[in-house]
């Protein structure tokens, strides 16, 4: 096996020296076109979670429009049965006063007549009012369920990663604790292995132990297909001293994070589609790089595993 290792890393080694520039500058454009991506894909999640918000505060506007509506309303009908309580009375004095003046009952006539004016202006607001509370009550009731739509999607997505980390942590516990962790936190699954279980110092190469935890973090993934996959090379500060066609920690970690792609493409249970290389550098750490620990700890892979939100913008879309 180890002769078998060597064979494919001198092989490699062979292979990479002889890259012709326009392969390499297809590959930095291949890596930028993944770069930019990645941001898109944050870019994304950001604005979802702003509109989640802006629905939230629509809805809390929608309610206080609703209530004061509501008030008008009732001020409305408060003012509709005291006009016509007075014209009631005006009614009966109008009756008692028929026979005794015609002055007094054609003045009485023209407090009835602009009475009745009134109160059909205020039947016609009220009506109005009642329109409008209606419409508001409807757009609430819309918003509402939006929202509660968006909430349920999102709670749906985070049991959803919940429970993929949980079996990623099954799968890999032979791992945890020897350079690879595995946590949750801002709706993602982050799966972290250190340089030490994967590479050796200055290769891209991935080694036995670092292959079959690639490879059982691969049979996990492979279960659940609507998973974008990110994967980050991380390096510590120290200048990359090697030759060939690697000059830097950038083009390491880039070279490191396609590695663990490519032994996940192996998988032919993963869609392509869904994985992602990027080189990171130093420029991410975790730790700091004053210490050897801390190095070690910068030296990493990180695999970042984000649900895909094709639902929820569509439903914000709509």
């Amino acid at each position: 096996m180890i002769k078998k290792l060597s064979f494919i890393v001198l092989t490699l080694m062979l292979t990479t020296s002889c890259v012709s520039k326009k392969i390499y500058t297809d590959l930095e454009s291949k890596y930028a076109t993944l770069r930019k991506d990645n941001r898109k894909l944050s870019d994304e999640n950001g604005t979802l979670k702003k509109d989640l918000l802006l629905s939230q505060n629509r809805l809390l506007q929608l309610q206080r429009d609703y209530d004061d509506t509501t008030a008008k309303r009732n001020q409305l009908q408060r003012d509709y049965d005291a006009a016509k309580t007075n014209l009631d009375n005006l009614q009966t004095s109008y009756e008692a006063l028929e026979q005794n003046s015609s002055s007094a009952i054609a003045q009485n006539s023209k407090k009835n007549r602009e009475l009745l004016a009134q109160l059909e202006a205020k039947e016609q607001a009220l009506a109005t009012e009642n329109g409008r509370l209606q419409k508001l009550k409807e757009d609430m009731e819309a918003r509402s369920q939006r929202i509660a739509e968006l909430e349920s999607m999102i709670a749906s997505k985070d049991a959803a990663m919940n429970k993929l980390k949980n079996a990623i942590s099954k799968a890999l516990t032979n791992f945890e604790g020897k350079g690879l962790t595995v946590e949750q936190r801002d709706g993602k699954v982050y799966v972290s292995m250190e340089n030490k279980l994967l590479f050796q110092s200055g290769s891209w190469a991935v080694g036995a132990n670092g292959k079959q935890a690639v490879n059982q973090l691969g049979a996990v993934l492979a279960d659940n297909p609507e998973i974008a996959i990110l994967i980050e090379g991380h390096t510590d500060n120290d200048p990359y001293t090697g030759t060939g066609v690697i000059n830097s920690n950038w083009d390491l970690s880039t070279k490191r994070a396609t590695a663990i792609v490519q032994i996940l493409k192996e998988n032919s249970a993963i869609n392509p589609e869904n994985l992602t290389a990027a080189g990171r550098g130093e420029y991410a750490p975790i730790a700091s790089n004053d210490t050897s620990e801390g190095k070690a700890k910068n030296r990493r892979i990180e695999v970042i595993l984000t649900p895909k939100l094709d639902e929820i913008s569509k439903l914000l879309n709509d």
